[in-house]
């Protein structure tokens, strides 16, 4: 904390927990300089995503938001009933209304402590490359989920539409923000804030390995390295820990399910702080989360 302000990150904050939406309800900056990067899923319903969002916007001088793949959703039940890039661009026209950043907008440049760092967000999605051992198809890892039991909710609410499948939508996703980064200064440091991985390494501290095939692309495995990348912050994997992958800082910054806290009890229910940079330090874990 700082007079001049912190960058603070946080991701699956699952509002639709009651427990967890109190802890949005309490969640407050230290200093009014504060910003927020929220690393996705808010929320399943559309509704709760715009109150989590709104709260969150009144309270940070600049919330930066990416989704998960719960806000990309299609519930039965959500009165909100588009599907895929139907619903995410209804998703960047509430955030606008907030004034909340998305991956849609110019990259904002943080000049507090630590600054200047260009934060970009990036909506990525997956392409089933994170495969398990001894597999080398989608379609042999997906037979693997189901004969397991672990299979992502994803198939059967996250549409791609119009995309034929949402390896289509990850290469579209993936291809423009190459581009885009590709553009941007060399010589100034960035944040990329996505809600999976751009590695694979984090995914094998999994409880379920073969969930991984929901947690990333392996086209992004050097963008850390290539993108002059001072950290990067992710979420989805319920594993709040801090690792450092070629020398780059990885924060994983998920609040995750109250069961999770309930069990390990050591989660954090605060944003972490990415900048400035508290120094030198072990790899630091803070749970073991996708029960």
């Amino acid at each position: 904390m700082t007079a001049d302000g912190t960058l603070l990150a946080i991701s699956d904050l699952h509002i639709g927990h009651q427990e967890n939406r109190e802890i949005v309800a309490r969640m407050r900056p230290d200093s009014p300089q504060d910003w927020l990067l929220v690393a996705g899923d808010v929320a399943e319903r559309f509704c709760d995503v715009e109150w989590a969002l709104s709260v969150l916007a009144e309270r940070f001088a600049t919330v930066v938001w990416v989704p998960g793949n719960h806000e990309l959703w299609t519930l039965p039940d959500d009165p909100v009933t588009l599907r895929g890039v139907a619903r995410y661009d209804r998703l960047i026209e509430l955030c606008r209304s907030l004034g909340v950043v998305t991956p849609e907008d110019p990259y904002p440049i943080w000049h507090g402590p630590g600054g200047p760092m260009l934060i970009a967000p990036l909506f990525l999605l997956y392409d089933y490359t994170f495969l398990p051992a001894g597999v080398t198809t989608k379609q042999e890892a997906l037979t693997l989920a189901h004969e397991t039991g672990v299979v992502c909710t994803d198939e059967f609410m996250l549409h791609a539409d119009p995309y034929p499948c949402r390896e289509a939508w990850c290469e579209s996703r993936v291809s423009a923000a190459e581009q885009r980064l590709q553009a941007c200064d060399p010589a100034l440091p960035k944040v990329l804030v996505n809600h999976y991985p751009l590695v694979r390494t984090p995914t094998r501290i999994l409880r379920y390995p073969i969930f991984a095939q929901w947690c990333g692309t392996e086209r992004t495995a050097d963008w850390h390295t290539r993108f002059g990348v001072a950290a990067v912050v992710y979420g989805h994997l319920h594993v709040p820990r801090t690792t450092w992958h070629d020398g780059v800082r990885f924060e994983e910054v998920s609040l995750g399910y109250p069961r999770e806290r309930r069990v390990y009890g050591a989660a954090l229910s605060r944003p972490r702080q990415i900048l400035p940079d508290i120094g030198p330090r072990t790899e630091m874990w803070f749970g073991m989360g996708r029960l």
